[in-house]
């Protein structure tokens, strides 16, 4: 097939013409200007890295339990005459008051036969001091008499040798001192045998003294009384009922104290001694604080309860450590005690604490200087630093541990330190910043490390 250029003669002169013109732009374009990139400043917030006043806190959870509890048991039998019309279930009943009282009446007949019987001792012994009396002058008596007799009995043998009086006169005054010292061997065997006759008769004495004082023991368990403020628990006993010794009657509750035993993990209970210089090591140190536990941690708690109430809160005394660690899930029981739990009771904000309710206790340690920093300032064991050249430094840290919204560091952190507490993405190192110092935040930092509670101390 032939083409005939001759057809097209207006094409030609169209492409002709866009070469001129293609030609023609490039000639007169102008040069490019080569500009560098500057990476735009990112708007950082910072804060400067120091050692504050820190209090380590944990918390705990556990029931609130008396601290003392009374289950009175019936300590003699009988049938119960009276029942305080406040002993139900609920009820308070302030300390001394009688809320039982179970028969008596042969318990009394009892006493009063034994004291019979000491009283008839104590006779006994009183006619055996006046009969030694009695024999005592009885014999000074027959003493003198034996003097006179035995002199009379002298002058008379002198008269005898003399040949004035006859034999039989002598004889019979002979007589009559013999008996008179007879009379005193008598009065004086009578004497000797008063001590261990009264020996016998105090002895008496003693153990009716202690029957009549173990009588009057038992009188007195018929009646009960309360030895403390209480709030009655279960009560098992109504008027008219027989009791047997042992029999529980009723449980009292001591208004002045209750007790929570919350159950703190080892790694908690590590974290509350951490400022120690020597640290016990491992899990086996919670043992060997023993009951003294606050005199060498110093620990301060609180009790609050798990209800969103924020102003049912009480101060608290870090009593004792629990006996053993639980197998199971491996806590230690820390036992808390609050005094006077029902007083200061708001209806609807601030309920007394009562048997059974589930509450929080925030244990704080002693304040220490620690290098504390926000919890949103690590990022996978890395902070962002702010350097002085106003560029960003990425710096890997050792965290000792997390407290809320606070990070506790051991390595990596020095005063002075500017420390970004924004979120940057992306991050690159060296990256140029723009710096505001977050004041408002680090003052409340700061409080929130001091462990400040006075919301808590109503």
């Amino acid at each position: 097939m032939k083409i005939n250029l001759k057809s097209y003669p207006a094409l030609f002169v169209a492409v002709g013409i866009a070469i001129v013109i293609a030609v023609v732009l490039i000639a007169s374009k102008p040069t490019i200007q080569h500009v560098s990139a500057v990476m735009p400043s990112k708007t950082v917030h910072i804060i400067t890295a120091e050692n504050i006043p820190f209090r380590t806190r944990v918390t705990a959870y556990g029931n609130v339990e008396p601290a003392i509890t009374l289950n009175s048991m019936a300590q003699v039998s009988g049938k119960i005459r009276y029942i305080h019309p406040d002993l139900k279930a609920g009820k308070t009943i302030p300390a001394g008051t009688i809320v039982v009282n179970i028969d008596a009446e042969d318990y009394t007949v009892s006493l009063k036969q034994t004291e019979a019987d000491l009283k008839a001792s104590q006779s006994s012994l009183a006619e055996l001091e006046e009969g030694q009396k009695t024999n005592v002058r009885s014999l000074q008596l027959a003493k003198q008499n034996l003097d006179v007799g035995e002199a009379e009995y002298e002058r008379l043998k002198n008269v005898y040798k003399q040949r004035l009086i006859a034999k039989s006169t002598l004889d019979t005054e002979e007589q009559k001192v013999i008996q008179l010292r007879q009379q005193v061997e008598e009065l004086q065997g009578k004497i000797n045998s008063y001590d261990s006759r009264k020996t016998s008769v105090e002895a008496q004495i003693s153990r009716a003294e202690q029957e009549v004082q173990n009588r009057e023991t038992i009188l007195s368990r018929t009646e009960i009384s309360l030895p403390f403020d209480a709030r009655i628990g279960a009560v098992n006993i109504d008027k008219n009922e027989f009791v047997a010794v042992g029999s529980v009657m009723f449980e009292a509750i001591d208004l002045k104290g209750v007790e929570i035993n919350a159950q703190l993990s080892i790694s908690s209970m590590n974290k509350l001694v951490s400022h120690l210089k020597k640290p016990p090591a491992g899990s086996e140190h919670v043992l060997k604080v023993g009951g003294r536990i606050n005199d060498a941690l110093g620990l301060d708690a609180y009790v609050r309860l798990v209800n969103g109430m924020s102003g049912a809160v009480w101060n608290a005394k870090v009593l004792r450590l629990s006996d053993s660690i639980d197998e199971t899930r491996q806590t230690v029981g820390l036992v808390v005690g609050v005094d006077n739990p029902y007083e200061k009771v708001i209806p609807g904000k601030r309920p007394p604490l009562l048997k059974g309710m589930f509450t929080a206790v925030d244990v704080f340690a002693p304040s220490h200087l620690a290098m504390v920093i926000p919890r949103k300032a690590v990022h996978e064991g890395r902070i962002y630093i702010a350097k002085s050249d106003g560029t960003l430094s990425i710096r890997d840290v050792d965290i000792k541990f997390f407290q809320g919204d606070l990070a506790i560091i051991a390595n990596g952190v020095e005063a002075g330190d500017q420390i970004i507490i924004t979120d940057l993405i992306p991050v690159i190192e060296g990256m140029p910043l723009e710096i505001i110092k977050a004041k408002a935040f680090s003052v409340q930092m700061k409080q929130s490390s001091a462990g400040e509670v006075t919301e808590m101390q109503q």
